[in-house]
């Protein structure tokens, strides 16, 4: 056999294996599944639960949005904010007390009574409790000062919020769960044996589901590490339909941990999920499959988050070492460079190959359906595909080209760097690998890797080991939801991460002008109720994000998600996607 023909008949048959491993993977899942007395509403994650704590966690995979309500919530169509576990709120007219009035008889996942002791309890012992690391607090701070709340009890159904200042995302920001104080009030008054609070090890992705209490329409059944994740509907739950029949109706999810968007897809394929969403690389195939498979593509247009890529341009040490190799982070620091790396990716290119047509190139870090977005025809600074302006920028900057046009700083150091992403993420893969090809033909090597969502997450929070980054924000309405991205401080702050309470100090930590000015404005705008004035503060930041480059925004791709039809009403959007109205929607066997 000719070795061309040898090495694909290689390749022919891993894929076989792999595609026959995943079918094999579904009919399991199928097969456990259909042990159960009614269907469950069954859909994917890349990555397992990192934490059932919701103070503590990060990641935007979480469990949390089927588990927990707030005082208010989020229309999923409109962006709205609308009453959840308050049924209304009166705001005084200065603007700086809101007192909010709970539903009638709510309760929690165990039947204990919800009441105003326990968003006291939230707000003033978890949120704003300095011993506990999160990045809450930080969308919560209110002024330059960076005051919180003062939350204080009125009686058992009335609780009211004080604000030093008018701060136009309050009643937004009060969306964040509310937790059970008769579960977790010792492990926060309690201590470890390093003097931290007992809550910071309470509620981890080991604990036993029949611990964990809730107040939304499901709750943990069960845990299966690197398998799967059960919820079952809430009986306490507060929402009844029109006839005063308990919501939701589907009394059962499953979470599938599937660390592949191909197997996700395989796994979609063969009846073995409900819900997936939709890559560009597969969406022509899906599209041909869905009057047979009984399923619907909805598309909500354009995503609400970002994808970006991002250097680490933290210029501190830790115990005497740099966080960042000091050759490196001159170059990193370099707006030039960040410049000449952003026109050296051909963004076109990837909105035409590898999400085959079905998005545009990102330059905002805030949502397109955002009243607050900055387009490029308001003045928005862009990034257009163009090495020859990318090499202009280097060579003034001081860099300069060897014999091989291969790029070289001033003291004649190679120009490369290790760039990460996470796996399990085909579009992501496929970005970082053409970012690879474009940076090449300016003369940089760029090192691409691969790694476990955790591990990514780990080095951009923790150890701060990393020197570039193609990850991604989710997004939304109200910009100062990303507060803790853009304040200098912020636990969200990556691109150049400051020291959290409990983290090893770092020294000579260097925050430049234009980081303190967008935090700075982010301030400014949230203590302006007017919506004009605001848009202009933000039109602010953006031009000043795009000039500077912290992130260097790549592709907003169309929100598409395929879903079975026999569940109904699907009311699909960008902002919330396909769940967001779960405790009304119905499993119809008989749909098709």
């Amino acid at each position: 056999m000719h070795p061309k023909q040898r090495r694909w008949f290689n390749l022919f048959l891993a894929g076989i294996f792999t595609f026959l491993g995943a079918i094999s993977l579904a009919a399991c899942s199928e097969s456990w599944l259909h042990t159960r007395s009614e269907p469950p509403l069954v859909f994917s994650v890349i990555t397992e639960p990192k934490t059932f704590n919701y103070v503590l966690s990060n990641e935007a995979s979480n469990i949390f949005s089927y588990t927990y309500e707030g005082l208010t919530t989020e229309d999923g169509l409109t962006g709205e904010t609308i009453p959840a576990l308050a049924e209304s709120w009166e705001i005084s007219s200065d603007g700086l007390q809101i007192t909010f009035t709970l539903r009638e008889d709510l309760q929690w996942s165990d039947g204990e009574p919800l009441t105003v002791d326990d968003v006291v309890f939230t707000y003033n012992q978890l949120y704003f409790n300095e011993a506990i690391p999160t990045a809450i607090r930080d969308i919560m701070r209110i002024g330059e000062s960076g005051a919180l709340p003062v939350v204080e009890k009125i009686d058992d159904r009335r609780v009211t919020f004080t604000i030093p200042e008018p701060f136009a995302p309050f009643l937004r920001n009060t969306g964040l769960a509310i937790l059970p104080a008769h579960a977790l009030q010792e492990s926060v008054e309690t201590t470890d044996a390093q003097g931290n609070p007992r809550f910071l090890s309470k509620w981890g992705s080991d604990t036993n589901p029949a611990d964990i209490i809730c107040n939304g329409p499901y709750t943990v059944a069960s845990y299966a590490p690197g398998q799967r994740v059960i919820f079952q509907r809430n009986p306490y739950y507060w929402r009844k339909d029109d006839a005063g029949n308990p919501q939701p109706y589907i009394q059962e999810l499953v979470w599938q941990v599937v660390e592949s968007t191909d197997n996700a897809l395989i796994q979609f394929r063969s009846g073995g999920l409900d819900i997936i969403g939709v890559t560009p690389d597969y969406f022509s195939l899906m599209k041909r499959e869905e009057e047979r498979g009984e399923f619907t593509i909805y598309n909500g247009g354009p995503a609400s988050g970002t994808t970006y890529l991002t250097f680490n341009l933290n210029q501190g040490s830790r115990n005497g070492t740099p966080l960042v190799d000091p050759v490196k982070s001159r170059w990193f620091n370099q707006v030039a460079f960040r410049q000449a790396v952003a026109y050296a990716i051909d963004r076109d290119r990837m909105v035409k190959n590898i999400f085959r047509g079905l998005g545009e190139p990102q330059n905002s870090p805030i949502s397109v359906q955002s009243p607050f977005h900055l387009t490029p025809e308001e003045g928005l600074p862009v990034y257009d595909h163009n090495p020859e302006k990318a090499k202009e920028l280097l060579l003034s900057a001081g860099f300069q080209y060897n014999a091989l046009d291969q790029l070289l700083d001033a003291d004649g150091n190679r120009v490369r760097f290790t760039m990460i992403t996470n796996s399990g993420n085909e579009t992501r893969r496929a970005m970082g690998e053409q970012i690879v090809t474009d940076l090449r033909q300016i003369g940089i090597q760029v090192d691409f890797l691969t790694q476990a969502f955790n591990t990514v997450v780990s080095k951009l929070s923790n150890s701060l080991d990393w020197e570039a980054c193609v990850l991604g924000f989710t997004g939304g309405i109200e910009p100062n939801s990303g507060a803790n991205v853009w304040l200098p401080n912020g636990r969200s702050h990556h691109f150049n991460k400051a020291p959290q309470p409990g983290d090893e100090p770092i020294e000579g930590r260097v925050v430049s002008e234009w980081e303190e000015e967008i935090g700075r404005l982010y301030i400014q705008a949230a203590r302006i109720l007017d919506e004009d004035q605001r848009k202009a503060i933000y039109a602010q930041t953006q031009t000043i994000t795009q000039e500077n480059l912290p992130f260097i925004y790549l592709v907003n791709p169309l929100s598409l998600s395929a879903v079975r039809d026999r569940i109904q009403p699907i009311k699909f959007s960008a902002l919330s996607g396909a769940l967001w109205n779960l405790h009304e929607l119905r499993i119809e066997e008989d749909a098709a």
